[in-house]
């Protein structure tokens, strides 16, 4: 019997250790298969395995290649976002849902959600995409049944609004649709994504510079407070490139919240209006004339009587009461000897070297087409007198820039371009007036900031040599002119002895400062505005100060 017993023990404890290996195996087991969940849910970036099946496979948005600016500075690339979705067959109370989501999302189409999720069979349904960490952590934290996260491709701006008209902005999908993104879209290529696969394109480099960039907008945004103006844009070119270095138009927009600045105060002025500009056109008018044989820097114009065109008088802002040299006309800025200098060529000869310039059609950058010109409805007497002038003929900024810059680029076209050139080498552009007639205006800029009588000495800058042209123009308005607005301007380039870079800086309606009796005129505030940006540019831009002589 006692050994029975201990037979019927041994075999109760070795059922025991088998019973507790079991137990252990089992929690083992279990235990395993949390471990495993969890790895399963840690896997970043998965969030589209809680889909549910019925989810269309389209795409769903645009992987985009970065843009950068000509020295590889990020301006504009995607980040991986949350998105917000709701499955209608798992929400157990829409209203509670929604009343809930709108605390976070406020702004949020509560009455179309509701209707969205009274259908069960609808398993997808976007509540918002590409929102914010912050965001989507506040709706996970509410503890929704049926509401759940992706990831997409979200288009972000380092730069915030820096250069914001000219990047343009993108869509829900991270489709481009203005500006520079719409440009990759239509010819450098986007890719078709189902998550946040991000791009292995290579960046699209920008002509533009950071630096100059944010100094030209710095400038602008200092100068349109001082005068009080209602906007303000500029732009800086390289003559020999065509490259744009940068481009502003105040107010800002950001590229990131396109729909809070959708609206005319908002537009780009640079490039999406056009604008009568005054005086900087007698930029133009006295090129045709040199070029033409009409006139030399020293042929006499008796500028003492106004001219009559039309219904209007032209006469000078400030009357010399004397006769005037052509170089005269342009450093005291005559409208009557502009004048005669346009009616001189004759209606046909001026509309003919102002389309040669380029500036009496539409002109298409990389950032899409700019603003149509608005010409005269037929040239005769009138229209050439008030085109030979800047009033009677609109166009946008960048327009009449490059117009410019081909007149000081020994004379071949310039085409502005957004784009990086890494080709050192000048563009190679089709002659349109001579080396000799480009030479003589980069004088007369030169002059025109030196000399005492000139409108534009306010522009100097010690060293560099500054040559440029000022425009005070009256604001168009139904049937004639405003009586209390006017769009200033100033148009500069350097060093004028071999010009190598173009500025053009434009306030819209400044007013009078105290102490400057009532004037507004471009020598006051847009001249003074492109002196500070030219002094803080000038060095990045690689031009060397040399000692200022009196005429060169």
């Amino acid at each position: 019997m006692t050994g029975a017993q201990g037979n019927v023990r041994t075999m109760d404890r070795s059922a025991g250790r088998l019973s507790e290996r079991a137990v252990y195996a089992v929690l083992f087991a279990a235990f395993a298969g949390v471990t495993a969940q969890l790895l399963v849910l840690a896997i970043p970036r998965r969030a589209d395995v809680t889909l549910a099946i019925s989810e269309p496979i389209a795409a769903t948005s645009f992987s985009r290649p970065d843009i950068v600016d000509r020295n590889g500075r990020l301006l504009a690339t995607d980040l991986e976002a949350p998105s917000i979705f709701a499955d209608a067959g798992l929400v157990l109370d829409r209203d509670e849902v929604v009343e809930k989501l709108l605390t976070v999302l406020p702004d949020l189409n509560g009455d179309q959600l509701l209707r969205d999720l009274s259908d069960k069979n609808r398993r997808f349904i976007w509540v918002r995409r590409g929102v914010s960490p912050g965001v989507a952590q506040k709706v996970h934290d509410l503890g929704l049944p049926g509401i759940s996260f992706r990831y997409e491709l979200k288009r972000a701006y380092p730069g915030g609004k820096l250069a914001g008209h000219l990047l343009g902005y993108t869509d829900v999908d991270n489709r481009g649709v203005k500006g520079i993104e719409r440009y990759i879209d239509e010819k450098v290529g986007v890719d078709p994504v189902h998550s946040a696969v991000l791009s292995s394109r290579p960046p699209v480099r920008l002509s533009i510079d950071i630096g100059v960039q944010h100094a030209l907008e710095d400038e602008l945004d200092d100068g349109a407070r001082r005068y009080k103006s209602e906007g303000a844009a500029g732009i800086v070119l390289n003559i020999k490139t065509g490259e744009v270095l940068a481009s502003a138009s105040l107010p800002r927009v950001d590229p990131a919240w396109p729909l809070l600045t959708l609206d005319d105060k908002h537009a780009d002025r640079i490039s999406g209006g056009t604008y009568e500009l005054g005086s900087v056109f007698k930029t133009l008018t006295l090129a045709m004339a040199f070029d033409e044989g009409l006139a030399k820097p020293d042929t006499l114009l008796d500028v003492r009587e106004p001219l009559e065109a039309g219904r209007f008088t032209v006469k000078d802002f400030h009357p010399s009461n004397r006769p005037l040299t052509v170089t005269e006309v342009y450093t005291h800025s005559s409208n009557v000897g502009a004048a005669m200098l346009g009616l001189e060529a004759g209606p046909e000869k001026l509309a003919t070297f102002l389309k040669k310039v380029g500036v009496t059609e539409q002109m298409t950058t990389e950032a899409g087409p700019l603003a149509t010109p608005q010409l005269p409805p037929r040239w005769n007497r009138v229209s050439t007198i008030t085109a030979s002038f800047g009033h009677g003929i609109a166009v946008a900024p960048l327009q009449f820039a490059a117009a410019a810059a081909t007149i000081l680029n020994n004379g071949k076209t310039v085409r502005p371009t957004f784009l990086r050139k890494f080709d050192a080498g000048a563009a190679d552009g089709k002659a349109v007036v001579t080396p000799d007639t480009s030479r003589l205006m980069a004088t007369l800029m030169r002059l025109n900031v030196v000399n005492k009588d000139g409108t534009g000495g306010k522009a100097d800058v010690p060293g560099y040599r500054v040559g440029g042209k000022t425009g005070t123009a009256d604001v168009a308005a139904k049937g004639g002119y405003t009586s209390n607005s006017v769009i200033t301007s100033f148009l500069a380039t350097f060093p004028t002895d071999d010009p190598q870079y173009l500025t053009f800086v434009i306030l819209f309606e400044p007013k009078a400062l105290e102490g400057a009796r009532g004037y507004r005129t471009a020598g006051l505030n847009a001249a003074p505005v492109t002196g500070e940006l030219i002094a803080r540019i000038a060095a990045q831009l690689g031009v060397a100060p040399q000692t200022v002589t009196a005429t060169q």
